[in-house]
């Protein structure tokens, strides 16, 4: 038999070896077994360059006196302080040691609320100036020791911090100078490398700059003094070159390296311009009749984590800078989707969504959801109760349509890409806190929310009066087939609680003028949106939108539009050879109240328009576009825009506006 002198050999062996032992007792305890070797995580290769993004909080001091032209206000120790945000890249070279030499450059802005950018404002009888950071930049040395995955350092460098000064003086226009002063940074830090390409860290930073002495062409003098701290959480992604031993020809650089969390990101830069146009007057938010361009741009990341079973956690750090058109006023169906109520001459940095959700699965079925932005891969129950809450825009979970929803892909209007009468509760820059709750079924699903309201109209402050104030919205989404191929239809009922003023009663009151704030109280506005979406074939859609509210009380925070109609197709480029562009096409028709209307031609201003005077007729808005795919994950897009009653208003355009759009994602 095969083995049979193997098996004899061992066995002999066995008893030698039992012979050798006889002295002593066998015991099962005695014997040696093999032991595998414990899981150990691998160091992490701290030599190499990287990239990443920080956020944090901010403290600032100045002291600054105004000379117009003896010295006649002074500011001493001016505090300001808010969240951060920025980027930072640099290089690390490990020793065997330990030992780590490193450099490291970065940038540094605050955040969208114009309070955490203004150092100080001194006011004497002959200027006022507002004293503003843009933002702080360091370029730094770095030296620490890396006994493993953990790197505690201390850094030190140049520093230098963007500003602007601006004068309103007693007479004539206002002066503005921008001015980068130089300065020094030191600080120390630990970090954390929990993947083989990634790192988080921790970091405090001191910088103290030059004193500044700014001269205005009419002669008064601002001297001041800048120090800035920083403390700060960073998230760094290792590069490797192809010849690093860590590089790999398919490993993608957004790889996270764990199925407990994604990375996605976004840019997109839009500028729009159009010609002069006939507007024989103009008021305080009417649209420039000269010609004008101006530029967005928006940059995204979205990470995503999974905490546990159904439980998940979103983070949407931005940076945001431009301007609409006329500083995003002058057309109710304003032009932009990536242009908010607030200019930014340089990137500021906002949170955009940071939220928890969590999902309960009550069976039918499995289905798979995408990863994107704002929803991490998997599968869930296709019977589903999902929870939301924290902070994050009320279009996120309401009014989704596949062909008009997505401003940095799709139509850009926002009339035509939002229900324009829907006005949700937001901030200037579109966002809220919020709680939300949807369940979800194969045919149908429906949704409920409560949202914080502006405190006032068109602020960045919110009414915490807890559950008084603020906006409640209910969707109804039904899923069917007509001619095999899928539609939508989505029913929303929603009010807003608020602190508002009443068109009709700010008229009957001589006294109050076109002083709306004086007839502020509580008051409740509500209104209704039906949305529908149709696919028509595999590579083309339609859509309609009609939206309607009850115009009695002023717009809290979307735009002035009291009944909106909107209708539009979308069709792929499979049918001529480029699947992955996409030409669409859609108009609007918006509409605003007796009462508004009637306010508006007084003299009165709303979020958006008011010329002074008003020729009422419908605002009518057609959009065209055709969006390019240069490569994988970038789209190169032409949009047209011609609106005819800018403003509601018969007396002024047509306007043609004409918009480009670069936009990458990963």
């Amino acid at each position: 038999m095969i083995g049979t002198s193997r098996y004899r050999k061992c066995l002999l062996a066995g008893i030698a070896l039992g012979a050798f032992g006889a002295d002593a007792p066998v015991r099962a305890a005695d014997i040696k077994l093999p032991v595998k070797a414990p899981y150990s995580h691998p160091l992490f290769d701290w030599t190499g360059f990287y990239i990443g993004g920080h956020t944090g909080y901010s403290r600032g001091s100045s002291n600054a006196v105004l000379s117009d032209p003896v010295p006649s206000a002074a500011v001493n120790d001016s505090i300001f302080s808010g969240v951060i945000g920025g980027v930072q890249g640099g290089y690390n070279w490990r020793a065997p040691s330990g030992l780590l030499l490193g450099v490291e450059a970065d940038l540094t802005f605050p955040n969208y609320l114009p309070s955490n950018s203004i150092i100080s404002r001194l006011v004497s009888p002959n200027s006022d100036v507002f004293h503003s950071l843009d933002y702080v930049g360091t370029v730094r040395g770095r030296l620490g020791y890396a006994p493993g995955n953990w790197l505690f350092y201390v850094t030190g460098g140049f520093a230098f911090a963007g500003e602007r000064f601006i004068n309103t003086p007693a007479a004539g226009s206002d002066e503005k100078i921008i001015n980068v002063r130089p300065g020094w940074a030191a600080g120390a830090g630990i970090e954390y490398g929990f993947a083989p390409h990634w790192s988080v860290r921790l970091e405090y930073l001191y910088s103290q700059f030059q004193h500044a002495d700014i001269g205005f062409p009419q002669g008064a003098q601002h001297s001041s003094s800048l120090d800035f701290q920083q403390i700060r959480i960073g998230l760094n992604r290792k590069v490797d070159w192809p010849s690093a031993p860590t590089w790999t020809q398919t490993r993608d650089i957004t790889d996270p390296e764990s199925p407990r969390w994604e990375i996605h990101g976004q840019t997109t830069y839009l500028p729009q311009g159009y010609p002069a146009f006939r507007a024989p007057y103009s008021g305080e938010n009417s649209l420039t009749p000269a010609r004008q361009a101006q530029a967005t741009w928006s940059n995204s990341l979205f990470l995503n984590m999974r905490l546990w079973e159904g439980g998940e956690v979103y983070y949407n750090p931005e940076l945001l800078q431009g301007f609409g058109l006329n500083d995003t006023v002058g057309v109710a169906g304003f032009t932009n989707g990536e242009a908010q109520k607030s200019n930014f001459p340089y990137p500021h940095y906002n949170a955009s969504r940071l939220f928890y959700r969590h999902t309960f699965g009550f069976g039918g079925g499995q289905e798979e959801l995408a990863s994107s932005g704002t929803q991490l891969a998997g599968k869930v129950d296709v019977n589903r109760l999902t929870v939301q809450v924290g902070k994050f825009p009320v279009m996120d979970i309401f009014d989704g349509n596949a062909y008009a929803k997505d401003t940095r892909r799709d139509f850009i209007n926002w009339s035509i890409w939002a229900p324009g009468a829907f006005d949700y509760a937001a901030d200037k820059v579109g966002l809220t806190y919020g709680a939300t709750a949807e369940f979800n079924t194969k045919n149908w699903a429906l949704r409920g929310g409560y949202f914080l309201i502006p405190a006032v109209s068109n602020v960045n402050s919110f009414d915490t009066r807890i559950p008084e104030r603020g906006t409640y919205a209910l969707e109804f989404e039904t899923r069917y087939q007509l001619f095999s191929q899928p539609g939508k239809l989505r029913t929303i009922g929603w009010f807003n609680s608020a602190n508002s003023g009443s068109y009709r009663e700010t008229l009957d009151n001589p006294a109050f003028g076109v002083d709306i704030a004086l007839t502020r109280r509580g008051r409740i506005k509500y209104g209704y949106v039906i949305n529908l979406e149709q696919a028509i074939a595999d590579d083309l859609g339609v859509f309609a939108r009609w939206s309607w509210n009850d115009g009695k009380t002023e717009i809290m925070a979307f735009t002035d539009i009291d009944a909106s109609l909107s209708l539009g197709t979308s069709l792929k480029g499979a049918r001529w050879g480029r699947p992955d562009d996409t030409i669409g096409i859609a108009g609007a028709i918006n509409a605003i109240s007796r009462d508004h209307r009637d306010f508006i031609a007084a003299g009165g201003l709303g979020p958006l328009i008011g010329d002074g005077a008003l020729n009422y007729r419908r605002e009518r808005i057609l959009e065209t576009y055709y969006s390019y795919a240069l490569s994988k994950g970038i789209w190169l897009t032409g949009d047209y825009q011609f609106i005819t009653n800018p403003a509601y208003n018969a007396d002024r355009g047509p306007v043609h506006v004409f918009s480009g759009r670069l936009h990458g994602e990963f």
